[in-house]
């Protein structure tokens, strides 16, 4: 009884490390597919990131806006700014922060018109 036991551990274990094993390669798979996916696109983001100390995200939250429109993100950057001066009673740490900000996502939008110039030179023309 005790030896049948011991073999349907066995048996088990190795079920369910050969599935971690195809899980954990397929997951691989799949995050180097997003990774070539992004392109250089993503990888000057990050830089941008990098550079800027300020993600993405973060530089969206502090404009207040969801996607990335130039003329949004100027409106909502010139309020925030007129609002954040120190002549008005505001913060300059806080000014900066959204300069800082501004700066960001106009690096995003020099980022993805590259990236769209780029494919539109890699389209061939139909003929």
């Amino acid at each position: 009884m005790a030896r049948y036991l011991v073999q349907i551990i066995i048996v088990g274990a190795q079920v369910v490390g050969r599935a971690f094993a195809r899980a954990v390669r397929q997951e691989m798979a799949a995050s180097k597919a997003a990774a070539e996916a992004r392109g250089q696109a993503g990888r000057q983001s990050a830089a941008a990131t990098n550079i800027t100390g300020m993600s993405l995200q973060e530089a969206q939250q502090i404009l207040n806006v969801t996607k990335l429109h130039t003329k949004d993100i100027q409106k909502n950057y010139e309020h925030l700014f007129k609002v954040n001066d120190k002549s008005v009673g505001g913060s300059f740490y806080l000014q900066s922060k959204v300069v800082r900000a501004k700066e960001r996502l106009d690096e995003e939008l020099k980022i993805e018109e590259m990236d769209r110039a780029r494919k539109e030179q890699t389209k061939q023309p139909e003929t």
